[in-house]
């Protein structure tokens, strides 16, 4: 099993960037995805939520209306648009897989760093 992040990097405050996370090993359409951050001396927080078949979506208030979370079943991969960054978005990324019936069935990226700095 394994998820693979990429896309993070260093952008100005008010830049993009995509996130992509690839997923291999199971059976991807049966999870639900999620991205979490965490920030340096920060707990890791939930920044949005797709259901396995993409028709329902969540995002942290912090994030709500600058980020954008998809999903690709058949690349098995999903994404987090980021638009409109701030310095404080700023922090490791992760992807994590959580099946949709077994919620022990979880399975974690090994995080990409952003950076929004100028």
């Amino acid at each position: 099993v394994q998820l693979v992040e990429s896309g993070g990097g260093l952008v100005q405050p008010g830049g993009t960037l995509r996130l992509s996370c690839g997923a291999s090993g199971f059976t991807f359409s049966r999870y639900d995805m999620k991205w979490y951050r965490q920030a340096p001396g920060k707990e890791r927080e939930l920044v949005a939520r797709i259901t396995s078949a993409g028709g329902s979506t969540y995002y942290a208030d912090s994030v709500k209306g600058r980020f954008t979370i998809s999903r690709d079943n058949a690349k098995n991969t999903v994404y987090l648009q980021m638009n409109s960054l701030k310095p404080e978005d700023t922090a490791v990324y992760y992807c994590n897989a959580v099946h949709l019936s077994v919620q022990a069935w979880t399975y974690w990226g090994q995080g990409t760093q952003v950076t929004v700095s100028s």
